[in-house]
């Protein structure tokens, strides 16, 4: 009789412990993640606290916004690491490729940044997808690279758009869902299109996608996911990067 009380789950109960984070903005300086030292620390203390054990800071590599080198970021990698006394294991360093009309001669003049392996993130407009998308995404399978999709729930121009979603996958596309979508925290619909995508078991991996305090505190935020299940189920595939 008391089952309509039944206490929902928090988002920060779900990770567990030794948990292996893929997506991040935790490399203060490069883009719109960490400012300072400060805040990387912090940042890093929290994640901590929920359950985190290893990171991967992915700071983006957008054209004309973060306009970020391989070498730029390596450098501010090794420069963190020092600072905070880390090793290689603990905190490692990708990139969040934005592809767009220029990502193809990007992969002709440089080899990609990468979470394990040949396993890139890539991200899209939130606007629309680049013209080419299906072009790069075989270019990119050509080259020995396997593209992550990061938070495709977050393309709501993929709202209601199934086909879309199982053409990716068909062309050699995983999936990468941020754990703040499970909160409603970028909207009533992004969470939506994750429970779908979820319920149609298309998720490979998760990441935080941490940038600052705010997506910290939604950490503590229940979860508000049909398929709680499945998501759980999927943060247990980060192990694949121990």
């Amino acid at each position: 009789m008391f089952s309509f009380f039944k206490k929902k789950k928090i988002l920060k109960d779900t990770i567990p412990n030794g948990f292996v984070d893929i997506h991040s903005h935790i490399l203060y300086g490069l883009d719109d993640g960490a400012k300072t030292l400060k805040e990387s620390q912090d940042l890093i203390f929290n994640l901590k606290s929920f359950g985190f054990g290893k990171f991967t800071a992915t700071p983006h590599t957008t054209p004309l916004v973060w306009d970020n080198t391989k070498e730029g970021i390596l450098k501010q990698y090794e420069k963190v690491k020092n600072e905070l006394n880390f090793t290689d294991k603990e905190l490692r360093v990708a990139s969040e490729y934005l592809i767009d009309d220029s990502f193809l001669k990007r992969l002709e003049t440089e080899k990609l940044l990468t979470l394990k392996d040949n396993l890139v993130l890539v991200e899209m407009s939130y606007l629309n997808p680049p013209i080419n998308l299906y072009e790069i995404i075989l270019e990119l399978n050509s080259q020995g690279y396997t593209p992550v999709l990061a938070h495709p729930e977050r393309y709501n121009f993929y709202k209601n758009d199934a086909k879309s979603f199982k053409r990716l996958k068909k062309a050699g596309c995983l999936f990468q869902m941020n754990l703040l979508s499970s909160v409603g925290y970028y909207g009533s619909s992004v969470t939506e299109i994750a429970d779908y995508l979820l319920k149609e078991k298309m998720y490979d991996f998760v990441g935080s996608d941490v940038h600052h305090q705010k997506h910290i505190a939604a950490f503590l935020a229940e979860i508000k996911l049909k398929n709680i299940d499945e998501f759980e189920s999927v943060i247990e595939k980060n192990k694949f990067f121990a």
